[in-house]
């Protein structure tokens, strides 16, 4: 009885290794979904085309409000209240600041009681100007003192005149202590709270109001890609309209749901960085952008009639990209290619090195070297040699698994 449960075991055992043995042979011949290498000197091959293809390339920006205004007193004053806190989202002519109305106040009531001084003295003026017109007209009094009386009411009205002025200047002196926003926008922060002495010449300014509705991206990007965009000609209003929308990855790394339009391109080319200044606008609606943040503006490019080959495909040696080319024999030969600095992570855009028809071995190219000879397959039957491989091995048909 013992005899057979170690037979058992070692029957049992024997499977479970050779199984083992089984699935690491299939991986080691290019089994793995990874692989394109079947058999012994198989690689899949494929012929390079021209086609089109969707690229994208970032640009550093920064993010701006439509206006970005700094709120200054024009009066000076102690600061009794703050209206509203950091951070604040508020209307035009909303209250910010309050300072100290105390002076302004007295101001403001004795320019009103020099106005209502003004006006009695000019009613006065005034009656005594058609009395002494009409002695005038009588001959009662002479040239002299009716031109008197009439130099006396043109003083009066200009006194009065100069009374309202000064009335105008206490009651506008008597509103700035109320600091009001002169937008909508959201506010900055406050270097000045309750007891600092402001003025009108203060070197920083209360706060700052941002428009924030929609917001302005700043970035830039060099000539030579803005010569790319702008060749077709036109005026540049028409350039601007034929310029694709544009999205934003904001500085976590995600992507702003809304797509912004580029509203304008600087006339001036920097001269130190040969670089352009350019400004899209974004929507804004729930205040997800902020004035001064920092994002990146994702511009597409549709590439025509261009050669993409897969990543895999290629070796790097010494900063330079090579391929293996099959030849006419099939054997291979190592040939350095150029491409773009755009890609999606998954192919490369030839520039240089290949042209259409070229075939290419597309993966197991770290195995290959110069001058050897393979058994070129297409991709379409290495994924069929390795379906039915894996469907032999599930069968248990471990002798053709491997084939």
């Amino acid at each position: 009885m013992n005899m057979s449960v170690k037979r058992n075991r070692s029957f049992s055992s024997s499977r479970v290794a050779f199984a083992a043995l089984g699935l690491s042979v299939l991986t080691a011949c290019g089994g793995g979904q990874g692989g394109m290498k079947m058999g012994d000197n198989q690689f899949a091959v494929e012929a390079v085309k021209a086609t089109s293809s969707n690229q994208s390339e970032q640009y550093p920006a920064t993010i701006k409000g439509l206006q970005d205004i700094e709120v200054r007193p024009q009066v000076s004053g102690l600061i009794v209240k703050l209206c509203v806190d950091e951070g604040a989202t508020v209307r035009k002519g909303q209250a910010l600041f309050q300072i100290d109305p105390t002076q302004y106040k007295a101001a403001y009531d004795q320019a009103a009681a020099s106005v209502k001084s003004a006006k009695a003295n000019l009613e006065t003026i005034t009656a005594t100007e058609r009395n002494k017109k009409m002695l005038h007209d009588q001959k009662i009094i002479s040239d002299f003192e009716y031109q008197t009386a009439v130099n006396n009411l043109l003083t009066a009205k200009a006194n009065l005149a100069q009374a309202e002025a000064a009335y105008t200047a206490a009651k506008q002196n008597l509103d700035f202590c109320t600091v009001k926003s002169p937008s909508d926008g959201v506010i900055g922060t406050f270097p000045y709270r309750i007891g600092a002495l402001v003025s009108p010449s203060i070197s920083e300014p209360l706060t700052t109001v941002s428009e924030i509705g929609d917001m302005y991206v700043y970035f830039s990007m060099t000539e030579k890609q803005l010569l790319d965009l702008t060749r077709a000609g036109g005026t540049l209003k028409e350039q601007l309209e034929k310029m694709p929308a544009v999205k934003l990855q904001l500085a976590d790394g995600t992507m702003y749901d809304a797509e912004g339009k580029i509203d304008a391109v600087s006339g001036v080319i920097d001269q130190t960085t040969g670089s352009v200044s350019m400004r899209a606008i974004f929507p804004n609606k729930q205040n997800i952008l902020r004035s001064g943040g920092m994002a990146n503006v994702v511009f597409p490019y549709t590439m025509s009639e261009i050669i993409l080959i897969p990543q895999t495909a290629t070796q790097e040696i010494q900063d330079k990209k090579f391929v293996y080319v099959l030849q006419p024999d099939s054997t291979l030969k190592h040939t350095e290619i150029q491409i773009s600095n755009l890609n999606d992570g998954k192919n490369y855009i030839v520039t240089g090195g290949l042209k259409e028809g070229d075939q290419i071995v597309v993966e197991g190219v770290q195995t290959l070297q110069e001058g050897q000879k393979i058994s070129p397959i297409t991709v379409a039957q290495k994924e069929a040699k390795y379906q039915q491989a894996l469907q032999d091995q599930r069968d248990g048909n471990i002798q053709t698994a491997f084939n």
